[in-house]
């Protein structure tokens, strides 16, 4: 079972003509898109988004937290921009899964198994889901 992991990232839409929209995601520099509608502009940011994530990590780089819309707001280049939130699926830039040996208390370890076993999960995903949960 593949885990996709979803992250939101700001992004702030502008429009000269109220119609046209370019977008902005101030959590990656350099990332930009645009649409002829409000709704094609947020489509086209997700796959802008996409590309620049495989492109920075390929190029070594590390993909950043996101930050909540509140800390770019007193940002003057985002002045009367409209904000909004895109959710994209950074677990394909992962990389390839790691088996790993770890220890945990037989108890735990059942508890895990059986909350997974109820949820459809399995335990790697769990932990690897706690692991991304404790590091937000």
């Amino acid at each position: 079972m593949e885990v996709k992991v979803a992250m939101r990232f700001p992004v702030v839409l502008h429009s000269d003509d109220g119609v046209r929209f370019g977008v902005t995601v101030p959590d990656l520099p350099g990332c930009f898109s645009a649409g002829d509608t409000f709704d094609e502009a947020l489509d086209a940011v997700v796959e802008a988004i996409n590309l620049h994530l495989e492109e920075l990590v390929e190029d070594g780089g590390e993909i950043p937290v996101a930050q909540a819309i509140a800390a770019h707001r007193a940002n003057p280049d985002f002045a009367e921009g409209v904000w909004a939130a895109v959710d994209v699926d950074v677990s394909r830039f992962d990389g390839r899964a790691e088996k790993i040996n770890i220890t945990l208390p037989r108890r735990l370890l059942a508890q895990i198994d059986n909350y997974t076993r109820a949820h459809g999960g399995t335990r790697s995903g769990f932990l690897a889901d706690a692991a991304r949960a404790a590091m937000r």
